[in-house]
């Protein structure tokens, strides 16, 4: 899970994997595989960054797990 914010400043966790597509217009709207769309306060490439430190902390925690 990653957080993000909403324009209201309230934050809450979003699960990278639903994320079908962002975009910028010019509020970032994210929207997920079943069509729910949320506006958040991060630019695109902010949740990028966070969508890649959440898969290596995944990946880190499975080779652990061996």
């Amino acid at each position: 899970m990653i957080y993000v914010t909403r324009l209201n400043g309230k934050a809450f966790a979003i699960n990278p994997d639903l994320i079908e597509i962002m975009e910028e217009t010019p509020d970032t709207v994210i929207t997920l595989t079943g069509g729910n769309k949320y506006v958040v306060s991060e630019a695109i490439e902010v949740l990028i960054e966070r969508i890649a430190e959440f898969r290596r902390r995944c990946q880190n925690y499975k080779v652990e797990e061996q």
